[in-house]
């Protein structure tokens, strides 16, 4: 069985509630009210969307993990690294999985079509997941990693988003 450290336990809890105790919460409401929610228009038109946004999160999440397992060790919990990593996607921005996860709540909002979590619950939902990054994970890198992550956070964003970083984020392949 894979282990976890409480921190991470902590966030995936965080994550779930977030996602599919936002998600219900909010179709209950569309369903009480007369709105987009009834409209077939609107639904192909945020799932579509939602498509797209889902599949950006996935590949982000998946370019940063990649590059992010070279920081492991045999005997280190999953999702967690005991050296820093600074190189791939790390060399263009701190946050890159967590800056893909960010785009999973508006995304699973389009793909239910709900408006309540569209406008309402996913992008609280995403200001909550920036203060998690800047709260959790800025504070666990520094108390891990020292001065070598203080240089770092000096040369590299949190989340770049310039064209060039977006699109190795996204499609994982590094631009030229």
């Amino acid at each position: 069985m894979a282990k976890f450290t409480r921190s991470v336990v902590i966030r995936l809890l965080w994550w779930f509630l977030m996602i599919f105790g936002g998600a219900f919460f909010c179709v209950y409401l569309d369903i009480q009210e007369e709105n987009l929610f009834f409209s077939p228009l609107f639904h192909l038109i945020t799932f579509s969307a939602g498509i797209v946004i889902t599949k950006l999160a996935f590949n982000a999440a998946a370019t940063g993990g990649r590059e992010l397992k070279k920081g492991r060790s045999e005997n280190t919990p999953r999702l967690e690294t005991d050296s820093i990593v600074t190189t791939g996607i790390y060399s263009c921005m701190r946050h890159p999985m967590l800056f893909g996860l960010g785009l999973l709540p508006p995304g699973w909002a389009l793909l239910l079509g709900s408006p309540h979590f569209i406008f309402y619950l996913a992008p609280l939902e995403v200001i909550s997941i920036v203060i998690m990054v800047l709260t959790f994970e800025e504070v666990e890198c520094k108390r891990k990693f020292g001065s070598a992550y203080l240089e770092y956070r000096k040369r590299v964003p949190a989340v770049s988003l310039s064209f060039r970083c977006l699109k190795w984020l996204f499609t994982g392949t590094v631009p030229k």
